[in-house]
């Protein structure tokens, strides 16, 4: 039996895993990288293997450095099922082709700017909405914590990992001649505690576990002091600098948290009148599907729902739709706030308002999630003057807040944690989906507090196991 690291090896996106044996040849998720020209170059090169061959695919959940190239594994011949929960379905039917949309316009705007005083031939989007749409039929819901055997040497089951509604970690057993071989894959691990979902499951035995490492060389802010510094951020833009509060937030899981936090903190009297714009089709709809599985939800979340259906006076959330819509915010000066993907500011309705709001010094940029490298996310992090939109150089004057404790990541203690509950160390652990210094940081912190041993896989690397 094989496995080989296709992506988030020593970086955080592009999460897929293929694992061979005698019989069977499949997928654990087929996430597209995202971080510039080195990324875009890693989602065209072609599969490392033939797509044809593969039996199935098994994905942890719905986001884009998990899911995204399955559009193109599709286009490309792979014929079998995609295994997920159903609340993961449900997200991909908006996320996959509104992923793909985003494909077909960035490639137009490029071959527009290619095409000025030269003759060049035009480059083809990654995948089409088409081949978005093609692909979605091959999903075949999961139940949580219950069996499932997609091929007669394979079971597996999913359970729940606490990162994103929907979210998964995998328990998979390989049926060997001299016995069962059992994988974990934790996909993102959230946090105890965290807003919306429900917390993550503990496993107790494994042979192998692949275990992700996003935030595996630091701490989280605590809840409190995050929140503290939220209410503090929107209070002194809206009120005091009468600016807008800029906040750039994946469609799955960080808007819907953040909407939670914030009917959550105008109910305790924290936050005064506010409007909420949400520019995001995407989201809308993913809040909808939020909704229809309520029973995956957390108590918490579930108490604010209610609280919104009983008051009239509230905050005022409006979702916006069209583009013409979205481009009426760009005239609005002061007093709003403007929820917007994509979440590391590479793509989509966020570069507008970034374009528009961050040469301001009266405005704030919210940066509520992890920025992977090379992306303009997260040059605003690390304090960059001037950044490059659509081909403009805007300058920088915007207060850049970086919300750490509100990552739908479980940090390192939480990590340790979670690694705590297994009853004796797995015969071989992998640090996957982390930037190196993350891993490694991580794979100190196993040996040290579990005296367990960690390997941080190579990308394209093989491993017998």
């Amino acid at each position: 039996m094989k496995l080989t690291f296709l992506g988030a090896a020593g970086e955080v996106t592009g999460s897929s895993y293929l694992i061979e044996t005698g019989s069977v040849r499949f997928l654990v998720d087929c996430g597209m990288f995202q971080g510039g020209r080195e990324a875009d170059k890693k989602n065209r090169t072609a599969f490392k293997y033939d797509p044809k061959t593969i039996d199935f695919v098994l994905l942890t959940h719905a986001h884009i450095d998990h899911s995204g190239l399955l559009p193109r594994l599709s286009a490309w011949g792979f014929r079998g099922p995609v295994y997920c929960t159903a609340a993961t379905a449900d997200l991909l039917q908006v996320m996959l082709k509104d992923s793909a949309y985003i494909q077909e316009k960035e490639i137009e705007w490029r071959n527009q700017s290619r095409r000025r005083g030269q003759s060049v031939q035009d480059l083809a989007p990654l995948y089409t909405v088409t081949q978005a749409e093609a692909m979605l039929k091959q999903l075949q819901r999961v139940d949580y914590n219950t069996e499932l055997n997609p091929h007669p040497s394979i079971r597996c089951c999913f359970r729940e990992a606490g990162h994103i509604l929907g979210s998964a970690i995998i328990e998979l057993w390989v049926k060997k001649q001299a016995g069962n071989k059992k994988i974990v894959f934790s996909g993102d691990l959230g946090k105890p505690g965290h807003p919306i979902v429900r917390d993550p499951a503990f496993i107790r035995q494994t042979d192998i576990l692949l275990i992700e490492s996003t935030y595996g060389n630091r701490l989280h802010r605590s809840m409190p002091d995050t929140l503290d510094e939220l209410v503090y951020a929107i209070n002194n833009t809206l009120v005091h600098k009468g600016g807008n509060v800029i906040i750039p937030a994946f469609t799955v899981g960080r808007t819907q948290d953040l909407l939670f936090l914030l009917i959550d903190l105008y109910r305790q009297g924290k936050l005064g009148e506010m409007a909420i714009y949400v520019d995001s089709p995407m989201a809308r709809a993913a809040t909808e599907i939020t909704l229809k599985h309520l029973a995956l939800l957390d108590p918490e979340a579930s108490d604010a729902l209610h609280w919104m259906n009983q008051n009239v006076q509230k905050p005022r959330i409006h979702f916006v739709q069209d583009i013409e819509e979205s481009m009426q915010l760009n005239h609005m000066k002061h007093g709003v706030i403007i929820i917007s993907a994509s979440g590391m500011c590479d793509a989509g309705r966020i570069k507008h308002h970034l374009k528009y709001n961050l040469n301001r010094a009266e405005c704030s940029i919210l940066i509520t999630g992890f920025q992977a490298e090379r992306t303009l996310g997260r040059r605003l992090v690390d304090g960059a003057k001037l950044v490059k939109i659509f081909g403009q150089d805007i300058h920088v004057k915007a207060a850049i807040y970086t919300i750490g404790g509100l990552s739908a990541h479980a940090d390192q203690a939480g990590l340790l944690n979670w690694l705590d509950h297994f009853e004796k160390a797995p015969e071989k652990i992998f640090v996957v989906h982390g930037e190196l210094s993350n891993s490694t940081a991580l794979a100190a912190a196993i040996q040290q507090k579990l005296k367990w041993t960690a390997t941080i896989p190579e990308y394209l690397s093989t491993v017998t196991l």
